[in-house]
């Protein structure tokens, strides 16, 4: 549905530090995405020499930039601007990894918004490596004018 090249229009990241490649399926409360976990990512450098393992936080971080999107298309829908908008992490609980992440895996990012409440979006996160949980995750979002 949406490239790489299109989510880089919805969301302010960028590589490295952009850790979404597709969005294959997006409704207005439900958006997934993929990632294919490269050797050559700079953090594996350091987490773990000769075991690399993708860290929970950026784990995480692929469902926060998943949900902006979602947000974003939300906005679009509505007719309503998305320029100078920034998505802002405003919390996150009761995050659970089930499974490591490792080069060479191809994740699936499911986000799943629960309610609106002023300024706030609360969403969900599930993160699947091969069919298997990885991780899952509530959080919330903000769409933050410059």
């Amino acid at each position: 549905m949406f490239s790489t090249e299109e989510i880089k229009h919805r969301i302010p990241h960028r590589p490295p530090f952009l850790f979404i490649d597709e969005i294959v399926e997006i409704a207005e409360d439900r958006i997934v995405a993929e990632r294919e976990i490269l050797a050559e990512e700079p953090h594996f450098a350091g987490h773990y020499p000769g075991n690399p393992i993708m860290p929970g936080v950026l784990i995480c971080e692929a469902a926060f930039q998943a949900a902006a999107v979602l947000l974003v298309n939300r906005l679009e829908q509505k007719g309503e601007a998305i320029e100078g908008r920034t998505p802002v992490l405003s919390r996150i609980s009761d995050a659970r990894f089930k499974s490591m992440v490792k080069p060479g895996d191809r994740i699936k990012i499911t986000v799943t918004h629960k309610e609106t409440i002023s300024r706030f979006e609360f969403l969900s996160a599930v993160i699947e490596n091969g069919g298997r949980k990885a991780a899952t995750l509530t959080f919330a979002l903000a769409l933050i004018a410059e």
